[in-house]
């Protein structure tokens, strides 16, 4: 049976599609890297860029055929089922170790974040006095935001999560960061993985439809409203441009310190606690373990990149 008529590639697709859900719902862990460690980043790029005006000629002609395969449509279904499933499969497991295993969790989001600047950072091709200052003036910016009493308690509204929605989006076109990092600096990572746990469940109230809407209309505008300003941004200017962002992935680690003490103990919510970052007092089991988590996850995304690198002189020598 050909591959054409066979489901094996397809299901091979969609367990890749599993692996880069759950690396975008872990801050830190970009799907786009898992996907060119996969082998399958090319092949995604190139569906999603042709999605273009040939497409858009071909349907109105209801060539629907002919439109399907000039965007890959199969492949991009399979992925998208599988995506969908590696979220959604994650999200009920994220939003557990937020209530219930903060310091850990944070401590191994630590080590992810920490490790994806390092790797932002050696990828800039020239460090020099401009791109040094762009570093510090990011890690300067990104300290004193996520220290605003407004992302410790940020607005219960939907203006907000549209807002969230619009920022969160554009880590997608930026190398080394995740939309789930994103959303987590703003205080909202808790109630998106919330939401998606609600549907899975079976929970449509209006309520939740509502904001699953609001948010992802905020994802929609974020790319039409961003994305080219970020391209322009990595293509004219990029050692600056990834310094920067360097500089503000580690600035931002302020906000996921895993030693925290609790400021509202009797608020249930998590999106409503409020936190304080301490220093442990003493080397127990606990905090060794948080340390070693902290530098195994670390070890992780050194790993992922030393592999993608590979992957890439492999594609390089092959073509």
């Amino acid at each position: 049976m050909s591959d054409s008529n066979s489901f094996k590639p397809d299901l091979k697709i969609v367990g890749c599609g599993v692996l880069m859900g759950a690396a975008d719902i872990v801050p830190g862990v970009s799907g786009g890297t898992v996907a060119l460690v996969l082998g399958i980043y090319h092949r995604l790029v190139t569906a999603i860029s042709h999605v273009d005006a040939t497409a858009l000629r071909l349907i109105s002609q209801r060539r629907f055929k002919d439109a399907a395969e000039h965007i890959d449509l199969r492949f991009l279904a399979a992925l998208g089922i599988g995506i969908g499933s590696g979220i959604g499969g994650l999200a009920f497991l994220m939003h557990y170790l937020l209530e219930h295993q903060l310091q850990y969790t944070f401590a191994v989001f630590s080590g992810l974040i920490l490790g994806s600047g390092v790797l932002v950072g050696r990828s800039i091709p020239t460090w020099n006095g401009l791109t040094i200052l762009s570093a510090i003036a990011g890690v300067v910016f990104a300290w004193f935001v996520v220290g605003l009493d407004a992302l410790q308690s940020p607005p219960d509204t939907y203006w907000y999560l549209f807002l969230c929605g619009m920022i969160g989006i554009c880590a997608m076109i930026l190398p080394g960061i995740s939309g789930s990092f994103i959303l987590l600096i703003l205080g909202r990572y808790d109630e998106v993985t919330g939401l998606v746990r609600s549907m899975l469940k079976g929970d449509l109230s209006p309520e939740t439809l509502i904001a699953v809407a609001v948010f992802g209309t905020g994802c929609v505008c974020g790319l039409l409203a961003f994305s080219r300003v970020l391209r322009w941004l990595l293509g004219r200017h990029t050692a600056v441009t990834l310094a920067t962002l360097c500089g503000f992935m580690l600035g931002s680690l302020r906000k996921i310190w895993p030693f925290k003490l609790d400021l509202t103990p009797d608020e249930t919510k998590f999106k409503l606690k409020q936190f304080e970052n301490h220093l442990p007092t003493s080397l127990d089991g606990e905090t060794l373990l948080t340390i070693g988590l902290a530098l195994a996850a670390l070890a992780a995304v050194v790993s992922l990149e030393a592999i993608s690198r590979q992957q890439r002189k492999g594609e390089e020598a092959s073509a």
